[in-house]
């Protein structure tokens, strides 16, 4: 028992997060925010938190998103509501989960926007799986000037309106899009 217990000293030591860790029953319930189209606004800033902390809510409250979205089957597909999930900084929170979300969610009506630096971020221990579900998942990107490690992987989605070149060289403030329209590609801007 001491051993599991001193486990746990790290989250209860934190006044944030021993309110949170030592709950009974949530609050609140995901699902409910989806379902009635809420807004959750969940600060998980290292800062306060710590770099633990933070990634343990994070990876918490990424696998109860996918829980609450995958709940939504017993909701007919035409009833289902829009729900948005931001992510910041979301390389801090690539667990299999996301992979998951990636894939399947869309049919549960949860659209998702990823912000991170570089796509080294989403490569775990030498594996690509998180970075190749982004790839093969995501329908539109905004991708600012990039280093060249980035544009052997995303100039293939460029090409040929952008080579590497011009992925390299972007000005400041701008942005190489490309998204979907009517589900149809639409040619990189």
């Amino acid at each position: 028992v001491p051993y599991i217990t001193s486990k746990f000293d790290t989250f209860l030591a934190n006044d944030i997060m021993r309110p949170i860790i030592g709950q009974q029953k949530s609050s609140f319930s995901f699902r409910t925010v989806m379902d009635e189209q809420k807004i959750l606004l969940i600060n998980l800033s290292k800062g306060r938190l710590g770099d633990m902390n933070s990634a343990l809510l994070g990876l918490v409250c990424v696998g109860k998103l996918l829980m609450a979205a995958l709940g939504r089957v017993d909701v007919p597909e035409h009833e289902r509501k829009d729900f948005y999930l931001y992510i910041d900084e979301f390389q801090n929170y690539v667990t299999p989960s996301i992979a998951t979300i990636l894939s399947e969610a869309r049919k549960y009506r949860l659209s998702l926007t990823l912000a991170h630096q570089y796509m080294g971020q989403l490569v775990k221990d030498g594996k690509t799986e998180i970075r190749d579900a982004v790839l093969g998942n995501v329908g539109s990107m905004l991708v600012a000037r990039v280093g060249p490690e980035d544009t052997e992987i995303l100039s293939k989605v460029f090409e040929p309106t952008f080579s590497a070149q011009d992925l390299m060289n972007t000005d400041m403030y701008t942005w190489n899009v490309k998204v979907i329209i009517d589900n149809a590609q639409a040619k990189p801007f």
